[in-house]
């Protein structure tokens, strides 16, 4: 322990229990100090040799102890002798704040004394206010005494449009007013404070002729400005005088508004005027004025076109004017020719708006789409290369709307859809009544039967592209769309026309009045191919981005075409039947075996019904010869069904055979011109009656089996009835051979092929009237 700490008696135990009791922390500090020591030196001293440098550790933390206790002496010193420092300051301070708190003390009792003094001095005030307002008054009396007939001379120079004398003299009467304002202001005596109401009222009062002159001129300047574009043409000489009276309201304006603005001195009565907004308002006034004045014509039906022509004609005119003469009369910060190029614009996006809120028909709506799109932003107008200079499109805007562009397209394609159904429906009246004549179909160029059906619906709905066009892409694809839509709706009633047409023939087929009746048949199916041409030129002349973009379903006239052909060939072959009909019964029969009959009727028939085919457009002429031909051999497959004749004896089935393919051949001769025209069925029905006759021409029994496997391959459709007929026709087919025959044609039945196209499916087997087919035979 050092000597200064046995001097504080750092040895009693009292001060080692203060010590204690003030730093609990020592105890444990020194307690982790020892701990770590001893850590420290069981890892230094671990073995006997290391020893030997204990003094060399004694003596190391020695000099450090030593170096810490004189640092820490150095660090205390330096604290306590800034303790004095700031105790020296405190004690300067507090001997100031004594003095100034005397001095206060001593100015209170002095201010105190003084305020009776204050007292005699509002008297002097008083009377040196009112001194103040009679010298203000004595120096304005001779402009006090004058206002009245100033304010007469200003009126008069009004009413003779001399407005720059006018202005100049109503800028002398306001700054008098100002002035005396301001004097009584700063005679009241209340600076920074409002004017009493009395004063105020007075020289308001006083001074009431200052803005009726005030509203007269500027109802003569706003006059003026209405009349710029008549003025231009005449005598500019007042517009340039609005102009200039104008310029100094608004340099007046500026001017108080920069001296006034952080002072106590309030603007004159009615400042600022913001006369030049004005300006720029009253022009946007009177083109609306002008357009009221070109709208009295007759904006209806055919006269809109000349409204819109007669608009574009005066905005021009005026912008002519504007530009090259009113231009100049104005400084050039004002850009007139812009301030009237965008209120012309305002106005006719109001006026336009207005027109297209109407019920209009398709031709004025296309006039408004037209005008809009193509002639406002053209070089006669807006595109005008003086005029783009003055102003960009982006600045004005569109002159209607995206939405009212969309209705206006929508009304449109509404309105043209009402007159194209209503054509449709007259179209397909005509051609009904058509129907009725008592002559043949006309015939185009080539030789085809037609009506005037087709050619007016498709120079109809041409002509609608073509005008939608004009106006873009995008209503054309509309127009396109609703006419597909249309035509399918009268494919639709052109089909259920058919559909009657055919009916009321059966009712009465014998009647004159059905006299052409295939033939009109046939030309309604020519009439279809030139409305698929038409339809699939429209659908390439639309977008490929609007396909389907306008209705969630598209329409598909196609379809609705594919039916109505598919229904006007069922009634062809229908009526081929039945001119067939009175000489099927006669087929396959014992006098169709000896002399033939009545095949080459059949085939004159034939003839007759594939020569008008030929009047048919292609590829419909060869489906109807195809159809022909399958209606002739399923016919023919069906008479042999009926089991009219059943063969005796092997002469007898050579014969039978042979016949069958004589009128094989001649058939062949009636259809030969199928394989030229390039429509050949993937299975030639023909071919049917060749194995038939193979099959019954077959001298071996036996072989009937391997036959029947072969026509069963060819004609999976065959069933075990129709092949019974063939062994029953035959008249040689035992039991046991009918039963392998009929056991293998189980077995062996194969699926029908894709794209096969069935002939036994259609032919039904006449149910067997006897257990036997001798007695059949007898009776045949």
């Amino acid at each position: 322990m050092s000597a200064g700490d046995q001097k504080n008696g750092g040895d009693k135990p009292e001060d080692t229990l203060a010590v204690a009791e003030v730093w609990p922390e020592v105890e444990r500090a020194e307690c982790l100090a020892r701990g770590a020591a001893l850590k420290w030196a069981s890892g230094v001293f671990c073995r006997p040799e290391h020893l030997e440098r204990l003094s060399q550790y004694k003596k190391r933390e020695s000099q450090r102890t030593s170096s810490i206790h004189t640092r820490l002496k150095s660090m205390v010193q330096s604290y306590l002798e800034g303790v004095g420092w700031g105790l020296e300051q405190l004690r300067e301070a507090r001997v100031e704040l004594k003095e100034v708190s005397h001095a206060l003390k001593k100015a209170g009792l002095e201010s105190n004394r003084n305020g009776d003094g204050l007292k005699s001095l509002e008297k002097l005030r008083e009377v040196s206010v009112n001194h103040c307002q009679l010298l203000a008054a004595v120096s304005n009396l001779p402009r006090l005494y004058s206002v009245r007939s100033m304010v007469l001379e200003t009126e008069r120079l009004v009413e003779s449009r001399r407005l720059l004398e006018a202005h100049a003299r109503l800028m002398d009467l306001e700054r008098w007013q100002d002035d005396i304002l301001w004097q009584l202001h700063g005679a009241s005596g209340t600076a920074g404070g409002a004017l009493s109401a009395e004063d105020q009222e007075l020289v308001t009062k006083y001074f009431s002729g200052v803005g009726q002159l005030v509203e007269a001129l500027g109802k003569e300047l706003w006059a003026v400005v209405s009349s710029a574009l008549a003025l231009a043409r005449q005598n500019p000489t007042p517009f340039v005088s609005a102009v200039r009276i104008v310029e100094r309201e608004e340099a007046l304006d500026r001017a108080l508004l920069e001296e006034r603005g952080g002072s106590s001195r309030p603007l004159p009565p009615g400042r600022p005027r913001c006369w030049r907004a004005c300006f720029f308002q009253v022009l946007e006034e009177a083109v609306s004025a002008r357009f009221r004045s070109v709208s009295y014509l007759h904006t209806r039906g055919p006269g809109l076109a000349g409204h819109l022509s007669a608009l574009q004609h005066g905005v021009m005119a005026d912008l002519a004017t504007v530009r090259h003469l009113l231009e100049h009369c104005v400084p050039s910060h004002y850009r007139l020719t812009g301030a009237y190029l965008r209120a012309s614009h305002h106005c006719l996006h109001a006026h336009l708006a207005q027109v297209s809120s109407w019920d209009l028909e398709s031709g004025e709506i296309f006039a408004v789409l037209n005008w809009v799109l193509h002639i406002y932003n053209s070089s006669d107008m807006m595109g005008h290369p003086e005029l783009v200079t003055e102003m960009k499109k982006e600045e004005l805007g569109p002159l209607i709307s995206t939405e009212g562009l969309e209705q206006l397209q929508n009304k449109y394609v509404q309105s043209v859809r009402k007159s194209v159904s209503e054509w449709m429906h007259k179209a397909l009246q005509v051609e009904l009544q058509d129907w009725q004549r008592d002559q043949e179909p006309d015939t185009d160029h080539e030789g085809f039967y037609q009506t005037s059906l087709p050619t007016i619906i498709t120079q109809m709905l041409e002509e609608n592209a073509r005008v939608a066009l004009m106006i873009g892409e995008s209503l054309r694809d509309q127009t396109i769309q609703m006419g597909l839509y249309e035509m399918e709706n009268l494919l639709n009633r052109f089909r259920e026309a058919l559909v009657e047409f055919g009916k009321e023939h059966r009712r009465n087929p014998s009647s004159n009045k059905n006299k052409f009746y295939l033939h009109y048949l046939l030309a309604s199916i020519s009439n279809c191919i030139i409305l698929k041409k038409s339809t699939e030129s429209l659908q390439q002349q639309q977008s490929s981005r609007s396909a389907g973009q306008f209705s969630r379903t598209p329409p598909n006239p196609l379809a609705a075409l594919d039916r109505a052909v598919r229904r006007a060939c069922r009634l062809v072959m229908d009526q081929l039947l039945l001119d067939l009909q009175p000489f099927l019964p006669g087929l396959l029969t014992r006098p169709w075996l000896v002399q033939g009959d009545p095949t080459p009727k059949l085939c004159h028939v034939l003839e007759l019904h594939l020569e008008l085919y030929s009047r048919v457009r292609p590829p419909c002429r060869q489906r109807l010869q195809e159809e022909a031909q399958w209606l002739m051999v399923v016919e023919y497959v069906r008479a042999l069904m009926q089991k009219k004749l059943v063969c005796r004896s092997a002469e007898e089935r050579k014969q039978f055979a042979h016949q069958i393919v004589q009128d094989d051949q001649q058939f062949r001769e009636i259809f030969h011109g199928l394989e030229g025209e390039g429509s050949v069925p993937e299975v030639n029905p023909l071919a049917l009656l060749p194995v038939l006759a193979e099959f019954i021409r077959l001298k071996d029994p036996g072989m009937l089996t391997l036959e029947v496997s072969g026509l069963a391959a060819k004609y999976p459709d065959i069933s075990e009835e129709h092949v019974s007929v063939l062994l029953d026709i035959r008249g040689d087919v035992s039991r046991d051979v009918r039963g392998t025959v009929l056991d293998l044609l189980e077995q062996s039945a194969p699926p029908l092929p894709a794209g096969y196209r069935p002939i036994f499916t259609d032919i039904l087997v006449p149910p067997s009237t006897m257990a036997f087919c001798l007695p059949t035979a007898k009776c045949a």
